[in-house]
């Protein structure tokens, strides 16, 4: 898995996607990300066997970001948002008492809020799980502005190593139902091109001193 991370004033940034079909030229002008592959079964494999040997070679990030495409039927699409919250929609024990989306005897909420916030990117919830989310009645289902399929793996991995997370999340689909992959693939260029301009924010505001963690 070939990957770097991105040193920005004294700042080591791990860069973290699923799918190549996300990593557009704009993107690839800018870092080098780690491909996990999709869904949260495979972010999580992957993530960990990364911070492990960066554990290892004492070369642990200093910070994480998550990034790609997303579905979302109220937000706009093409559009980039940074994620306030992430939950689990896959998680669900409420047949023995436990509250949909927390998983039984951990010690965290169903909805885990993300506090950092890159200035002037817009913002929204996220819903993590392995399915395709398409139609109207499964959005309402699910009640956050967006969905995907990785952030929440992603964030439990930097819990364990005790490492800050940043989600950024350009809109594919979720106005229309999903009938081929080409409804996702469709704009995943011009997602690309925004997603780049999300991280030169993050790139200038920790240049200039306005994002700190």
């Amino acid at each position: 898995m070939k990957f770097e991370l991105k040193r920005v004033s004294g700042k080591s940034i791990l860069f973290v996607m699923a799918a190549e079909a996300e990593y557009g030229p704009f993107l690839r002008s800018r870092i080098d990300p780690l491909m996990t592959g999709v869904g949260p079964v495979e972010a999580a494999i992957a993530l960990t066997r990364t911070f492990a040997k960066l554990e290892a070679q004492d070369d642990l990030p200093d910070l994480v970001v998550s990034l790609g495409s997303a579905g979302s039927a109220r937000l706009e699409q093409t559009e980039v948002y940074q994620v306030t919250s992430v939950s689990y929609r896959d998680m669900d024990a409420s047949p023995l008492g436990f509250e949909k989306g927390r998983t039984p005897f951990l010690d965290l909420p169903a909805t885990i809020d993300l506090p950092l916030r890159i200035p002037t990117i817009a913002e929204g919830s996220l819903s993590t799980g392995a399915n395709i989310v398409s139609g109207t009645d499964a959005y309402a289902r699910i009640g956050t502005d967006m969905v995907d399929m990785e952030t929440f793996a992603v964030l439990r991995v930097c819990q364990i190593y005790g490492l800050p997370l940043i989600g950024l999340r350009g809109i594919s689909d979720g106005q229309v139902e999903l009938q081929r992959i080409s409804d996702w693939t469709e704009y995943l260029h011009v997602i690309d091109r925004k997603l780049s301009y999300a991280v030169d924010g993050l790139f200038t505001a920790l240049e200039d001193g306005v994002f700190w963690f």
